[in-house]
C-alpha cells in the first residue's frame, strides 16, 4: 500500500483556503494546471512510497510513539509559493519549527519500521494546490497569494494516510486519499 503520515487541517481551514484557490481559478491560463482535489489537500510529513503491509504494524507502533513525543502546535496556512515552474503551493507559519520535529520523527519511525526511505531532505511545509506537465509561469498565482494567511488553528494528531493513485484513466483523475490511523500529539 502506498502510505504517507500527514498533517490534515481542519474543514474550517480546508473551506477559508479553497475560497483562495476558487480566486485563482479566474486567472488566465488556471485551466492549463491541474488542480488538487479538496479533500486530498494535507501538508505530507514523511512520503513512504509502496509499504509491505507485513511493515504496517510496526509502523502503526512506531508512528504512535512519534506522535506521543510531539506537542500540539499552532498553524495557520500562509501565503504561496512555487516549486519550479510545475508546482504551486500554499505555505504555512506558525509552529514551522514544531512540525519539521514532527515531520523527522514520523520519518524515523518509517525507517527504523524497515521502509525505505530516500535520502533526507530539509522539510519544507507547503500543501499543493496544482501541478502542470509544461513549464508554466506560476508567478501570477503566487503573486495573488501573497496577502493570503488563514486562520489559526491547533495541530493535534498525526496521521497515516494511504494513497490510490488514479487507474480509470479519465483525464484530470485525481488520487484518492484515506486515512488508515490517526493519533493524538502529546499522548
Amino acid at each position: 500500500m502506498r502510505l504517507f503520515a500527514a498533517v490534515l487541517p481542519p474543514d474550517e481551514v480546508l473551506r477559508e483556503l479553497g475560497a483562495a484557490v476558487d480566486r485563482l481559478h479566474a486567472l488566465p491560463g488556471s485551466r492549463g494546471l491541474r488542480w488538487t482535489g479538496r479533500p486530498g489537500w494535507h501538508f505530507t510529513l514523511a512520503f513512504m512510497g509502496e509499504v509491505d503491509e507485513r511493515t504496517v504494524p510496526e509502523l502503526r507502533e512506531r508512528l504512535g510513539r512519534a506522535a506521543h513525543r510531539s506537542e500540539e502546535f499552532r498553524l495557520r496556512l500562509f501565503g504561496g509559493g512555487r516549486f519550479g515552474r510545475r508546482t504551486l503551493w500554499i505555505g504555512a507559519a506558525g509552529g514551522i519549527e514544531e512540525m519539521r520535529m514532527l515531520a523527522e520523527r514520523a520519518e524515523a519511525a518509517a525507517r527504523r519500521s524497515g521502509v525505505p526511505m530516500d535520502e533526507h531532505r530539509a522539510y519544507h511545509p507547503h500543501l499543493t494546490v496544482a501541478r502542470t506537465r509544461a513549464d508554466t509561469d506560476l508567478r501570477p498565482y503566487v503573486d495573488e497569494l501573497h496577502g493570503f494567511e488563514g486562520a489559526p488553528w491547533t495541530v493535534s494528531e498525526l496521521a497515516l494516510v494511504r494513497s490510490h493513485l488514479p487507474g480509470g484513466g479519465l483525464e484530470r483523475e485525481q488520487p484518492r486519499y484515506e486515512t488508515v490511523d490517526a493519533w493524538p500529539l502529546g499522548g
